[in-house]
């Protein structure tokens, strides 16, 4: 197994190959800009002489991208899944202000803890396997998607269909705050709730009116009421739309809602509430669409194996990592129903993701890819 040392002498051309991704700002919803990103990623790949490399188009965001080394009987599945996405929250122009730059320990810019580094630190990862000849005999499969940040409805099919025969996936997101990697996460669901009214002038014709505002706060109290957190189950109505002007009645009121559960059935008991929702005024009407869109990832058996490979391989290497988990979601809440043992979280530490202040702990990149590379070079699939 490599050292940690090993890869302190990679740090500073994993900063510039994180710096000149990031210079390729990718917003989920910028296809023209998220190709330029895939492209680079392409070039990046090819150095790496993979068997394949399958470009995934997209009509309206950018193209995800799959790289394929299988073993020496040429089979693709059943090795090892690396999991990143490229896209950023953070749109075009978002460079200037959190320009790319490292202070102290600290490389600052849009896009560079989640998850740039991550992909910079699984490229590292594999070319110092095959330059040390420690690459293992077990397929190898390398996932960049372009949509995680937008829900992953145009990689759900390479997540789902790689994830299916997969011994091992290793999800690239961050790691947790004191570095400890993801073992569950929450599911996540987003509604949209509409009421309507009867529009009225709220002066001289108020008994006329249906104020769809009025009708919504019945369903908000209800809502939010649903949080449970002895049960991990939480509710909340962030974003509110509605009125014309300060003296009419509304006729329509719009809230989008989130919602975050430990297992599908809890999942689907609140889901039934909200799609049961019904109107209070008799003049009133509700509409509600949404779902759950990743489903929970909660701590399985298969989960607790590959969890057992992550410490053992930390603790080799002489610096043992715990696990914990999150209300946030990601591509792994997807492949976890599939029952293939997967991990999250194995990416660098940082801070101030999707915000101005975003950087990854530049200190922290030998230790994650040397956990890494180790992961992938002692796996053994018999004892999965």
């Amino acid at each position: 197994m490599l050292s940690i040392s090993r890869f302190d002498t990679e740090v500073d051309q994993m900063v510039a190959h994180t710096c000149e991704l990031a210079k390729l700002e990718s917003p989920s919803t910028d296809k023209s800009a998220a190709d330029l990103c895939a492209e680079r990623l392409v070039a990046d790949l090819q150095t790496l002489n993979p068997a394949r490399i399958q470009v995934d188009p997209q009509s309206d965001r950018g193209n995800n991208i799959v790289a394929y080394w299988p073993d020496s009987a040429g089979n693709e599945a059943g090795g090892i899944v690396l999991m990143c996405h490229y896209d950023t929250v953070h749109q075009i122009g978002m460079l200037e202000i959190n320009p790319l730059r490292v202070e102290g320990e600290k490389l600052y810019g849009p896009g560079v803890w989640d998850m740039k580094a991550s992909i910079v630190q699984v490229l590292t990862a594999l070319r110092v396997l095959k330059a040390e000849g420690q690459w293992p005999d077990v397929p190898i499969t390398f996932l960049i998607t372009s949509d995680e940040e937008i829900n992953s409805a145009g990689s759900l099919h390479l997540i789902e269909s790689l994830g299916q025969t997969a011994g091992l996936v290793l999800c690239m997101e961050p790691a947790l705050d004191n570095g400890d990697v993801k073992v569950w996460r929450k599911g996540v669901g987003q509604f949209t709730i509409t009421t309507r009214g009867v529009a009225t002038h709220s002066g001289s014709h108020h008994e006329r009116g249906v104020n769809a505002i009025a009708e919504m706060a019945h369903h908000i109290t209800f809502i939010e009421s649903l949080t449970d957190y002895d049960k991990g189950t939480t509710l909340s109505v962030n974003m509110i739309s509605a009125g014309t002007a300060v003296n009419t009645m509304p006729d329509e009121c719009t809230v989008q809602v989130d919602l975050r559960v430990m297992d599908a059935a809890e999942g689907q008991r609140v889901v039934s509430l909200i799609h049961g929702l019904q109107p209070k005024h008799p003049g009133a009407s509700i509409e509600v669409v949404g779902d759950v869109q990743r489903p929970p990832m909660p701590y399985t058996d298969p989960i607790a194996k590959a969890y057992a490979h992550v410490r053992a391989v930390s603790e080799a290497l002489g610096s043992p990592v715990g696990s914990g988990g999150t209300g946030g979601g990601s591509d792994a809440n997807f492949v976890a129903p599939l029952g293939t043992p997967v991990v999250c979280g194995l990416g660098p530490l940082g801070a101030a993701a999707h915000t101005p202040f975003e950087y990854v702990d530049v200190s922290t990149l030998a230790n994650k890819t040397a956990l890494l590379a180790g992961i992938i070079s002692e796996w053994d699939p018999a004892s999965f």
